[in-house]
């Protein structure tokens, strides 16, 4: 069984101010790893975002990709045309990010009967 590392809490067991929450709550939002993973293969454009994620809304697109870019994941190179194209690539911290990611990807479709199964017996169907 691996060991998972336990973070020091500052100022008295305080969840509020544990040093990886706040990583964890962005790499566990619903859309960054789905935008991560159309990022693996190269650099897209927003609509390419958007057309690979059709049920995303434009300001949750926008949203998502200016906190992975605050959050040093993503890059957002604009080039001077007219008008002016955006395209969005992964950066050494977001690449870095996918091996991790796989290993939850794989760990999730190898229990997704176990979770259905769950599920239906909670659900009482």
């Amino acid at each position: 069984m691996t060991e998972i590392a336990t973070p020091d809490w500052e100022a008295g067991n305080n969840l509020a101010n544990c040093p990886v929450r706040n990583v964890l709550d962005h790499v566990a939002a619903k859309w960054t790893s789905l935008l991560l993973l159309q990022l693996e293969d190269g650099p897209k454009r927003f609509n390419s975002l958007g057309r690979a994620l059709p049920d995303i809304s434009k300001r949750m697109l926008t949203q998502s990709l200016r906190e992975l870019e605050r959050d040093g994941l993503v890059s957002r190179q604009v080039y001077d045309t007219k008008p002016p194209s955006v395209e969005y690539s992964l950066t050494e911290m977001g690449r870095s990010f996918l091996a991790p990611l796989s290993h939850l990807i794989g760990w999730a479709l190898d229990n997704r009967p176990g979770i259905d199964a769950a599920r239906h017996r909670f659900d009482g169907e």
